[in-house]
């Protein structure tokens, strides 16, 4: 896994996420999901790519179930790109690099 993706909970989400000067995608997953096992190459290629520009962060719903119910996450992989504190995009399911990569390029 890329030294470039964090990984950040219920405690530090704030901080990390809606207070961040870059946008962010935050991608909610779980260690049991095949799908977000799948994407997780290219968030971390994606995380090298953007780095300076945008910060790639991972939330594990299974621990850090507060964060998940406030985004009304129901169904894992799901991607959110915040800017300034908001939501800009949102993507639910397995995605190609190219359609990740379009998100966070909607943001900058």
């Amino acid at each position: 896994m890329s030294d470039k993706v964090m990984h950040v909970g219920d405690a530090d989400f704030d901080a990390a996420v809606l207070q961040s000067s870059e946008p962010v995608l935050v991608d909610f997953w779980a260690p049991w999901c095949g799908p977000c096992k799948m994407i997780a190459p290219a968030l971390d290629v994606i995380a090298e790519e953007y780095a300076g520009k945008a910060k790639i962060v991972k939330v594990n719903v299974d621990e850090n179930q507060a964060t998940a119910m406030k985004y009304h996450v129901r169904s894992i992989p799901m991607l959110l790109v915040f800017k300034n504190g908001q939501v800009q995009a949102t993507q639910i399911g397995a995605v190609g690099k190219p359609q990740i990569a379009q998100l966070i390029d909607k943001a900058l």
